[in-house]
């Protein structure tokens, strides 16, 4: 805003506060405008129309008993049409809202606990613009936004919350983790199961084959070996069994020492031990 000769020059998104003789006379535009210093008149102050931002930290307390610091960001502007009041009526505006702000955010938080403060800070926020906006429209002021930006509990709190936090998170991973070694066990006994089940097939089969191979060698030595009976050949076939046992069993790198008949007059006894061993088994299970 510039005066020459006169002449004032109001800048844009402005007014100015014109007096005569001190007294307020007339409201000035954006433009340039005649006040003749001579006749008394004179700009007595600019007003800006642009919205400003208010930052307020207030500090408070909820109803649990935790102090937190409550960040306002206000948003407010002079009215054309009110310049008269906004000029006049209010010495120092910041300091007028900041009261407000305090006023409403203590009467407010402290009905709240700690965590219902953060889901209804919009709440918080139209409590405080709706008491700014017919506190400050009787000074020519209109709020145009308020805004809750951060709610700052003490350190010692917020790092329980946070401790709290992660321990609900940790009892959700051994959940987790429980239910998988769980799942893990059944499978791998299933498996065990069915494992079991085919060696078992495996093995019956291979005792099935063991004996339809035997009846079939006992039929065809007695066709082929006239006098011969069933009994010979069965004693034939364990002791044939009898010493492919013993040479297996010298085979392997991990048997012990392992004493048995020699002699011709062994092979007999051999025989009558296995068979009476086997028939001494047979009654026992029946």
């Amino acid at each position: 805003m510039g005066q020459v000769f006169g002449c004032v020059q109001v800048d844009q998104s402005s007014v100015a506060i014109k007096e005569v003789f001190g007294k307020f006379d007339d409201v000035l535009e954006p433009g340039c405008h005649c006040v003749p210093r001579c006749l008394g008149s004179r700009v007595a102050g600019a007003l800006s129309l642009r919205v400003k931002q208010l930052d307020v930290r207030c500090e408070t307390k909820t109803k649990d008993n935790v102090f937190v610091t409550v960040v306002a960001s206000v948003q407010y502007r002079a009215l054309a049409e009110k310049a008269e009041d906004a000029y006049y009526k209010l010495s120092n505006t910041r300091a007028q809202i900041q009261s407000y702000v305090f006023d409403v955010i203590r009467a407010s938080v402290p009905k709240m606990e700690l965590d219902a403060t953060f889901e209804q800070k919009n709440e918080i926020a139209k409590a405080v613009e709706e008491e700014l906006e017919k506190a400050m429209s009787a000074y020519g002021y209109e709020i145009v936004q308020t805004l809750i930006v951060d709610i700052e509990p003490d350190e010692h709190v917020k790092r329980a919350m946070n401790e709290i936090n992660a321990a609900a998170r940790l009892r959700v991973a051994a959940n987790e983790k429980a239910e998988a070694e769980k799942i893990l066990q059944i499978k791998r006994a299933e498996g065990d199961a069915e494992s079991k089940y085919l060696a078992g097939l495996g093995v019956a089969r291979q005792r099935q084959a063991i004996v339809d191979g035997l009846r079939d060698s006992v039929l065809a030595f007695s066709e082929n070996v006239p006098g011969t009976t069933s009994k010979d050949i069965m004693d034939m076939v364990l002791i044939t069994q009898y010493f492919d046992t013993m040479k297996e069993i010298g085979a392997s790198s991990k048997s012990n020492a392992v004493f048995i008949p020699h002699g011709p007059g062994a092979v007999n006894d051999v025989a009558s031990q296995i068979r009476d061993g086997l028939l001494q088994g047979n009654a026992t299970v029946s």
